[in-house]
């Protein structure tokens, strides 16, 4: 027989309940090169409300030239209402033309994006560290002034496919500098997935060291060397409680070559269930939404546990 939930041994070592950031709907899309229609977009966030998911980034408002994908992000917020506002949905603004954009639509949360690298800097923002720090005070500015939750994404935190290996100082200025702009989280991306346990145990160490401890981090971890699972378990045993996690698996970074999908929300709800931390989410009702998903960009879902529970959809 096949067992449908995990067998459930309490870790000790593990906070009792987390919060998954669900990026299915931004950073899972982003790269897929069929558009997706927006009433599919917006029927995809309902679903993953429905199974239990509530914080949830809706889109980006990024100019329509570098990502394609999400050119219909007012679109999509119109079509989900109410859903796609407040706190708990928020939205990708890169510069303070998308601010604009995110306070028209009425958002109640916004994140910036940033690169602990110089030369992912240059390729995603056109700019140096140093001037997209630059870049993004005013939008902090405003969100704060306009009652926003604001977080601060930095990219290349555990290594860089042009630079190599990145200082673990070098990642730790740059979440400062973020960090000290005003906003409210930061999320450690690892990009292109090189990161392994004891570097994410060293990086956490070296942030709290430097002010920001583990109540204000969030985990971004890419699954291209099998490893995302393992850095996010190390992570919630160094007290962050914010994981980032994409339903079925999609996504990666269309400046990262290398870069696979992220982890998969299913993955780390089944590993998280079976160690007795809290998610709030339904893992049958989350693999049907990965499947529908599936169906709808015309491919299997990467997720194992989506997999395991549902077959491999045709």
């Amino acid at each position: 027989m096949s067992m449908r939930a995990p067998q459930r041994e309490p870790a000790s070592d593990l906070p009792q309940r987390i919060t998954i950031y669900e990026v299915g709907p931004r950073d899972g899309l982003q790269n897929e090169k069929t558009v997706v229609p927006a009433e599919v977009k917006a029927e995809f966030i309902r679903r993953l409300a429905g199974a239990g998911l509530e914080t949830i980034e809706t889109t980006s408002f990024v100019p329509p030239s570098w990502v394609p994908q999400l050119a219909d992000a007012s679109e999509v917020l119109q079509l989900l209402g109410d859903d796609g506002l407040g706190p708990r949905r928020p939205v990708l603004v890169p510069n303070e033309r998308g601010l604009d954009r995110a306070l028209e639509a009425g958002v109640g949360a916004v994140a910036i994006f940033g690169s602990a690298t110089e030369t992912f800097a240059r390729k995603n923002l056109n700019r140096t560290v140093a001037e997209s720090v630059e870049m993004f005070a005013p939008v902090v500015a405003r969100a704060r002034e306009a009652g926003l939750w604001v977080r601060a994404y930095v990219s290349m935190c555990f290594g860089d496919p042009w630079e190599g290996p990145v200082p673990v100082e070098q990642v730790v200025e740059v979440s400062r500098r973020l960090m000290d702009l005003g906003c409210d989280q930061l999320s450690l991306g690892d990009t292109i997935g090189v990161g392994t346990t004891g570097h994410v145990s060293r990086l956490l160490d070296a942030l709290d060291a430097a002010g920001i401890g583990a109540d204000r981090v969030g985990v971004h971890f890419h699954d291209t060397y099998g490893q995302a699972l393992a850095n996010t378990l190390t992570a919630l045993r160094h007290g962050v409680t914010v994981v980032d996690a994409s339903t079925g698996g999609l996504g990666g970074c269309p400046y990262a070559k290398s870069a696979t999908g992220n982890l998969a929300t299913e993955d780390l709800v089944w590993a998280l269930h079976g160690a007795g931390v809290e998610t709030g989410v339904d893992l049958e009702s989350l693999v049907e939404t990965s499947v529908w998903m599936a169906g709808q960009l015309g491919r299997p879902s990467p997720s194992r546990v989506v997999r395991a529970l549902a077959g491999s959809p045709e």
